[in-house]
Formats: C-alpha cells, structure tokens, sequence
C-alpha cells in the first residue's frame, strides 16, 4: 500500500467524521437544552460550520488519491471508497452517539453488497 493510498483513506476517514457530525449530530444536540433554544437557522448555520472541516479533508483526499493527479485511485473508485467510509462512519457513530438505534440483518446484508461493489469496482 503507497503513501497516497493511506493519505487519502485517511483524510476520507476524518472527512466523512466530520460530515456524520454535521449531517446528524445535531440530532443528538438536542439533549443540551441551551442548543433547544436556537432556531432552524441557527442550527443550520451550525452544522455548516463543521461540515467546512468535511471539505478541508474531502478535497485533499480526492486530489491526493485521483489518478491524474498521480494517485492510485480512478474517480468511480474515489467515490465507491468514500462511500464505504460513509456507512463505517456512520455505523460506528450511530451505535455509539444514538444508543438506541440498532442495526438489523438486513441493514448488515446491504453494507455486505456495498463492500462487495467495492471489490467489483477494483477488479480488472
């Protein structure tokens, strides 16, 4: 495994931890009572903010691991990663921040068909 391979998983991992926050954890916010007083606006405002460290690591990644800028991955398979790294994200975190969610067998059976595109999707 090259360098840029690492770097651009890794700055995917952080991307998409970023972007689970934003897109989600808000939900979680609520339990803070000074965050029920803000407005939907606020509350978008907010999560803009942190989806803005979501695009400090998402481009990175996808400039260090694209092909033509000398990076081992074509760009369907950036996308298909990233994908994959999105559902791990947000496995992780939902069984970690929302304890009360719970995965089922057939959320498990999809993930398997996504990780099974990504093994389709690198071989020749």
């Amino acid at each position: 495994m090259n360098i840029k391979t690492i770097w651009t998983v890794g700055l995917l991992i952080l991307s998409n931890t970023f972007m689970t926050i934003a897109w989600y954890g808000h939900l979680k916010f609520t339990e803070w009572k000074w965050f029920n007083k803000l407005g939907l606006a606020s509350i978008i405002l907010i999560s803009w903010s942190i989806a803005l460290f979501e695009y400090m690591f998402q481009v990175p990644a996808n400039r260090i691991g694209f092909e033509e800028n000398g990076g081992p991955f074509s760009l369907v398979q950036l996308k298909v990663i990233q994908e994959v790294i999105t559902l791990l994200v947000f496995s992780g975190f939902s069984l970690i921040v929302f304890k009360n969610q719970t995965f089922k067998w057939n959320h498990v059976i999809a993930f398997v068909f996504i990780v099974l595109a990504v093994y389709f999707m690198f071989k020749d």
